[in-house]
């Protein structure tokens, strides 16, 4: 019987190890880096580590906290033999109703006075009860965050049409002889930018909007997660340096603070007259050692990438208001690329000839 056992769940741990594969190589398209020179490029590097890293970190995120959960235990609550027959209920209601500590209690010494940071006698004058249900959703959260990062792009692509890919056609291939044909295309492609250069307004718009989307993306996820985890996470990152270089009995671990292993729950039982009895349970949240990781590195990532995008968003509007700012630029572009310096020539004599 228990080499049936084993084998079954041997079967159903490779089942798992299988899909989660599937499920990595997924996101793949999002975190993979374009290294092919011959393809249209329409956004700069600070909006592609919206869409293609941070999406696909997100979705990555997603997955192992999916996969902890199908693995090994979302929450184990301690029930004594009392509730030996009934751990499976017991568990399930406490990650379904949520689990609670006591801030009180956190910077208790643990062993003599608590039996972990934020678990310890109720005391009514003093505590707060802080209730954690976020465990639950930070799987869908994720996910749904990945999409947001992921938005700003599809609605540039689907705006964008393939605009740039169409008029830059056989003009993007690496070879050192110039044909008498590439000539000809480089040449319609200049008067192309001539007869139409002043018709092309609302793409840059669109484009500056789309980067003004990834700034507000980033910088509203901020306040969603701090929001999410009961607006704990603006400082979290700050806390979590302040306590690097203290002792760890004289210091509360703010990543505990707020995703603590050990929690408390409640469950309330008919007693054998019809009095309801109030039954108190420890609970293991193993889950909480990755969400802790997750969001300290979402805290970093997301300020960097916030000052990123905001450097982005106000490059795009300085070369909008200064024009020749924009033409120093691309002449400075286009000394890396010889190959099109006619189309500069020209679009300088147009520019003369208007003014």
């Amino acid at each position: 019987m228990s080499n049936v056992t084993a084998t079954v769940i041997s079967a159903d741990a490779e089942c798992v190890a299988m899909a989660l594969v599937g499920l990595l190589k997924s996101t793949a398209p999002f975190t993979k880096v374009r290294l092919v020179k011959d393809k249209a490029v329409t956004d700069n590097v600070v909006f592609q580590l919206h869409y293609r890293f941070t999406t696909g970190i997100l979705f990555v995120f997603c997955i192992l906290c999916t996969a902890s959960n199908l693995i090994g235990k979302a929450i184990d609550c301690i029930s004594g033999p009392e509730f030996k027959d009934r751990e499976k209920v017991i568990n399930s209601y406490c990650w379904i109703t949520s689990t609670f500590t006591l801030p009180y209690q956190l910077d208790k010494p643990v062993g003599t006075h608590v039996a972990a940071p934020g678990i310890g006698p109720f005391v009514p004058d003093e505590n707060d009860t802080v209730y954690h249900a976020y465990y639950q959703w930070v799987p869908f959260v994720l996910f749904f965050q990945g999409l947001l990062f992921y938005a700003p792009h599809w609605l540039w692509k689907n705006w964008e049409h393939g605009k740039m890919k169409s008029i830059t056609k056989d003009l993007r291939e690496n070879t050192l002889e110039v044909s008498q044909s590439m000539k000809d295309r480089k040449q319609l492609l200049v008067t192309y930018l001539i007869s139409y250069m002043r018709y092309h307004h609302f793409y840059a718009f669109v484009y500056l909007l789309c980067e003004l989307l990834n700034f507000a993306n980033v910088v509203g996820n901020i306040f969603f997660i701090d929001k999410f985890l009961g607006n704990t996470f603006l400082n979290y990152g700050l806390e979590v340096l302040n306590n690097i270089g203290k002792n760890q009995e004289e210091r509360t671990d703010p990543m505990i603070a707020i995703f603590p292993r050990l929690t408390k729950c409640t469950l309330n039982l008919y007693g054998v007259s019809g009095t309801i009895t109030n039954k108190d349970f420890l609970c293991v949240l193993p889950q909480n050692i990755l969400n802790e990781k997750i969001y300290i590195f979402l805290w970093f990532w997301f300020i960097i990438l916030s000052v990123l995008s905001g450097l982005a968003v106000l490059y795009s509007i300085v070369l909008a208001v200064f024009p020749p700012l924009r033409r120093l630029i691309l002449t400075k572009f286009l000394d890396y690329t010889s190959t099109l310096s006619p189309i500069i020539e020209n679009t300088e004599v147009s520019l003369h000839q208007s003014d």
